[in-house]
């Protein structure tokens, strides 16, 4: 009882703190609404190189987090897209600032229109545990670059990342800029029913619709980063051995603990065993052990594990055959190392094949057409990241048009997201919105329209009264 009364004074506290930093942004946003692109540059530069003085110390809070977290996977996908974020984003600043000029009809001369790409305010950014730094770094250079402040809530799963981060970042900005808070799930509900500007989350669809329905209250607009089950579809005449490296690194990253990782694989009936075969050697390769190997990531706590197993002993009982790629014959038991498992004979009624997976378990899915592949991704909702292995052209130009997904690979895996050029979003249970490049910067910005007009008044001949020789003409000219 005393313990669970600290517990919630505890998150009360830290609901009230959120609070009174979201005060701070919302007045400091008022007194400088428009900052200029050299300050935004100064403070992505600042945080560029706060992130690089730093990087070893985040990447040994992320291992501790994790239990074990490879530290080239966190050079790879966290302080590296970051760091060349910032770079695109400091590059192309001044030229989204831009105002767009816009044409004005004859009938509305003279005058002048134009775009101008107002910052929204205070940015609200909800940080998922399975890539805590890139998932908030990503988003709050995107804010920066638009102008913004940003209040960003990490995950609970994450704290010692959490507590770096927020020092790391106070270096860089003052804390009515830029501020982190922390807390369980009730900081995290809080946070998502704030009247934030616009409100970023990343993380599970079944938390995504909570979020959108907390925001709706205050018609808050949100950009949902979800998940889905990405498939990868094996084209029947692919060099297995391409596409079961390029599958096995995609997977093998952060054992699987990725939103964009591949969730099955869509292959050929009668390639099905060539590939187990290619996909085992790749990833034994890639792991020849797992117990006190640096590069094979642990599965980041108790819960999730157990998820997982789980879902391993659901498809068994239900006829499933399970292939684990333990090259080294380890005994993993008393670890929260789970070895990649390739899985065979599954069927729709196993929690995995309707979940999103989020570790290192791959079914395997057999079909007899390509048409049969394609209608069995339609009957599903649409997934964050959809992939296609395959060197046919005209193949390649069928599955981009007759597929849905956030984003695709053609003959590759995951690396789509690293592009800072494109944008980054899913579609339907998968998210909506986007960030990254330009399109983040739109959609932290409000394109406000601006019609200018100068002394000379050339709408007086339509005001009222109505009628006259002018107002005749000007539908004489324009009706029509």
């Amino acid at each position: 009882m005393v313990a669970d009364i600290a517990y919630m004074q505890d998150q009360q506290h830290s609901i009230d703190r959120m609070h009174e930093l979201f005060a701070q942004q919302r007045a400091a946003y008022r007194a400088a609404p428009m900052p200029d692109a050299d300050s935004r540059i100064q403070q992505l530069n600042a945080l560029k190189s706060a992130l690089l003085k730093h990087q070893d110390a985040l990447i040994s809070a992320i291992n501790a987090d994790f239990g074990r977290r490879s530290a080239d996977e966190t050079k790879l996908a966290e302080i590296l897209p970051a760091v060349e974020g910032i770079k695109y984003a400091c590059k192309h600043i001044r030229g989204w600032m831009k105002p767009s000029k816009r044409k004005v009809g004859m009938a509305f001369q003279p005058g002048k229109a134009q775009v101008v790409y107002q910052p929204l305010g205070v940015i609200g950014i909800i940080v998922p545990w399975n890539y805590p730094l890139f998932l908030a770094i990503g988003p709050l250079v995107t804010a920066v670059a638009a102008g913004n402040r940003a209040l960003i809530k990490m995950s609970e799963s994450t704290p010692a990342t959490a507590e770096l981060l927020g020092k790391v970042l106070a270096e860089v900005f003052k804390e009515d800029q830029v501020a982190v808070v922390t807390g369980e799930a009730e900081v995290g509900m809080a946070f998502s029913q704030m009247a934030f500007d616009h409100l970023l989350f990343t993380g599970a669809t079944s938390i995504g619709r909570h979020v959108m329905r907390a925001a709706a209250a205050n018609l808050t607009p949100v950009t949902l980063e979800l998940g889905g089950k990405s498939p990868a579809i094996i084209s029947a005449d692919v060099p297995l051995t391409d596409a079961a490296e390029r599958i096995a690194f995609g997977k093998g990253m952060n054992a699987g603990q990725t939103c964009v990782a591949p969730d099955y694989i869509l292959c050929p009936r009668a390639r099905v065993e060539g590939l187990v075969e290619a996909l085992s050697t790749q990833l034994a390769k890639m792991y020849p052990k797992l117990l006190n190997n640096p590069d094979y990531t642990q599965v980041i706590n108790p819960r999730q594990y157990l998820r997982l197993q789980g879902y391993l002993q659901d498809a068994e009982a239900k006829g499933a055959r399970l292939l684990p790629i333990n090259p080294a014959n380890e005994d993993l038991s008393d670890s929260r190392i789970l070895p990649p498992t390739l899985i065979l004979n599954v069927s729709d009624d196993m929690t995995l094949m309707q979940d999103e997976i989020f570790g290192p378990l791959l079914p395997i899915v057999p079909y007899d057409s390509l048409q049969e592949a394609l209608d069995y991704i339609a009957d599903r909702p649409r997934p964050l990241a959809l992939y296609y292995f395959g060197y046919d052209k005209a193949e390649q130009q069928r599955m981009m048009e007759q597929t849905h997904a956030g984003g695709m690979c053609i003959n590759d895996t995951i690396f789509h997201v690293a592009q800072d050029d494109m944008p980054f979003g899913g579609i339907g249970a998968s998210g909506m919105g986007h960030y990254h490049g330009h399109e983040g910067f739109l959609t932290m910005s409000k394109a406000k329209s601006v019609y200018i007009k100068q002394r000379f008044n050339g709408s007086r001949p339509i005001y009222p009264p109505y009628g006259g020789k002018l107002l005749n003409m000007v539908y004489k000219l324009f009706l029509r």
